[in-house]
């Protein structure tokens, strides 16, 4: 049981540091031959990890040979669009200025119920407020609506919001963010001072964050 236990442990950090090399992407994200890819190795993972008598040698040199089989074809997908389109598909128009392509859904085997909930996911609940729905190479669906049901924005109105930036945290559970500090051109006295003003240290907050307008968020741990 305890060898079991160990098996676990270095096929788990193996599968880790290979999805890692992968690159950060979500499910739905995936392309076909990176969930291919992805199944795979949690097949070759589960065998070793379950049946002592198989060497843990015929769970890791696969799963590495199917990460340098993702590389050489991510690297394909870089350098030539053929091959990507061949490998990945290209994106396919279901509704083309507001009408529903019949032969494109045929093509995709995709139904109209299909369609209307991909839509109700994206907060449309009616067909007749699209103006182009794409089926992208990963299976999601970017809808762009008639012009005259999208939301407004200020440049409608010709008003020019003020600049916001991006928030950096600055405390995480108790742990500063020195490389934050130093992004922001700010110091550790600085932090002091301004978690001060909370009536707490750095090291007793939970969270502290400062926005693009220098406005800064903090609360105590509990």
């Amino acid at each position: 049981m305890l060898i079991t236990f160990f098996r676990a442990i270095i096929l788990y950090i193996i599968v880790l540091i290979v999805m890692r090399a992968m690159g950060k992407r979500e499910i739905g994200q995936l392309q076909p031959f990176e969930l291919a890819i992805s199944i795979m190795i949690a097949d070759l993972a589960t065998i070793p990890m379950s049946e002592i008598g198989v060497p843990i040698t015929n769970g890791i040199v696969p799963i590495l040979g199917l990460l340098l089989m993702h590389l050489i074809i991510s690297i394909l997908n870089m350098k030539s669009l053929r091959a990507r389109q061949i490998i990945c598909g290209k994106p396919r128009i279901l509704i083309y200025r507001g009408k529903i392509d019949e032969k494109a859904l045929k093509k995709e085997r995709f139904t109209i119920n299909e369609l209307q909930e991909r839509l109700r996911g994206k907060d449309i609940t009616s067909l007749g407020d699209v103006e182009y729905a794409i089926l992208e190479t990963s299976g999601d669906v970017t809808v762009i609506k008639k012009p005259e049901k999208r939301g407004t924005i200020p440049e409608d109105f010709n008003i020019q919001p003020d600049y916001e930036g991006i928030t950096y945290d600055l405390v995480i559970d108790g742990q500063v963010m020195y490389d934050n500090l130093k992004a922001i051109g700010k110091n550790y006295e600085w932090l002091k001072k301004e978690v001060g003003k909370f009536k707490i240290k750095p090291e007793d907050a939970l969270v502290v964050t400062i926005d693009g307008k220098n406005q800064i968020f903090c609360q105590a741990k509990a």
